[in-house]
C-alpha cells in the first residue's frame, strides 16, 4: 500500500524532472537556426506529408483517427480486465508496464528510423508520418496504463499536448505545463486551446528537421534515423511517462489526503 510520504517523495521527482525541461540543449538550439535553408532543400513529398500531418492530427482530437489502440492488451498487461480496475494498482505496476511498453516502442522507432533511412529523401516521407502515428499510439498506451481512456476526446487533448511539450522551447514547455496543472478541474479550459494541434507539427518540423534531414542522405542515413528516432520516442515516451504519471499520484494523494 502506498503512504502518503512515498506518493509526496514520487511527486518531487517529477517536478525535478519538470524543472530540467526548461531549457534545450545545444544540439536542439542549432537545429532550430538554418530553416529557410531547410524549406527549400526538404523535398516537396515531405512537405506534404506534413501536410497530410496536420490533417491527420485534427482527425485524431475530434474522433480518435487511426490511432487508436487496443486497450484489451495493455490491460493484460497490466493484470486486469476493465480500465476502472488500474486506478486501484499500486503505482510500482503501473511503472513497471509502462517501462515494459516504452522499451518496446523505442526499439520499435529505432528499427524504424534505420530501415527508412536506406532510401534517404524517398523513405523520409514515409518516416515521418510512421513516426508520429507511433508517437500517438505510445501516448495512449501510456494514458491507458495509468488508468485513463484515450477513446475520451478530453484525454487526446491531453495526448496532443504532451506532443506538444516535448517538442516545446522554453516558454512552450512553461505554459503547456501551467495548462496541465490543473487539467482535471479545467478540462474545459485545456479543450479551448485545440488551435494549439497545428503548432505540434510545426514545432515538429522545426526542432527536427534539421537531424532529418541528415537522414535524407541515402545510406548515412540508416545511421541517423535510427539514432533520430530513438531520441524522439525516448522523449515523447518520457515525457508521456511523467505528465501521466504525475496525474496519478495527485489522484491517489486525494484519496488519502481530501483536502489535497
Amino acid at each position: 500500500m502506498e503512504t502518503r510520504q512515498m506518493l509526496k517523495q514520487e511527486l518531487q521527482t517529477i517536478t525535478h524532472w519538470e524543472h530540467s525541461q526548461k531549457d534545450l540543449w545545444f544540439w536542439e538550439k542549432l537545429g532550430r537556426l538554418p530553416f529557410q535553408v531547410l524549406d527549400k532543400l526538404t523535398p516537396k513529398a515531405v512537405h506534404r506529408k506534413l501536410g497530410q500531418l496536420l490533417d491527420e492530427l485534427g482527425s485524431y482530437i475530434q474522433s480518435g483517427g487511426h490511432y487508436l489502440v487496443k486497450q484489451e492488451s495493455v490491460l493484460e498487461r497490466l493484470g486486469v480486465t476493465s480500465l476502472a480496475e488500474v486506478p486501484h494498482l499500486s503505482l510500482e505496476t503501473m511503472d513497471r508496464v509502462c517501462d515494459e511498453l516504452i522499451e518496446a516502442r523505442v526499439t520499435f522507432a529505432q528499427l524504424q528510423g534505420a530501415a527508412t533511412g536506406v532510401g534517404g529523401a524517398l523513405t523520409l516521407a514515409l518516416d515521418i508520418p510512421a513516426l508520429l502515428g507511433l508517437a500517438l499510439k505510445t501516448l495512449q498506451e501510456i494514458a491507458i496504463v495509468y488508468g485513463y481512456d484515450p477513446k475520451e476526446k478530453e484525454e487526446r487533448v491531453f495526448v496532443v499536448k504532451c506532443l506538444q511539450f516535448a517538442a516545446a522551447d522554453i516558454v512552450g514547455k512553461k505554459a503547456i505545463l501551467e495548462e496541465l496543472a490543473s487539467f482535471s478541474e479545467t478540462r474545459s479550459h485545456v479543450f479551448s486551446e485545440l488551435q494549439g494541434w497545428r503548432e505540434v507539427m510545426m514545432t515538429f518540423r522545426d526542432q527536427y528537421g534539421w537531424k532529418k534531414l541528415f537522414q535524407a542522405v541515402p545510406i548515412i542515413g540508416v545511421v541517423f534515423g535510427s539514432l533520430f528516432n530513438k531520441s524522439f520516442m525516448e522523449d515523447i515516451a518520457e515525457t508521456g511517462k511523467m505528465l501521466y504519471r504525475k496525474r496519478r499520484i495527485i489522484e491517489k494523494l486525494k484519496q488519502l489526503e481530501p483536502d489535497v
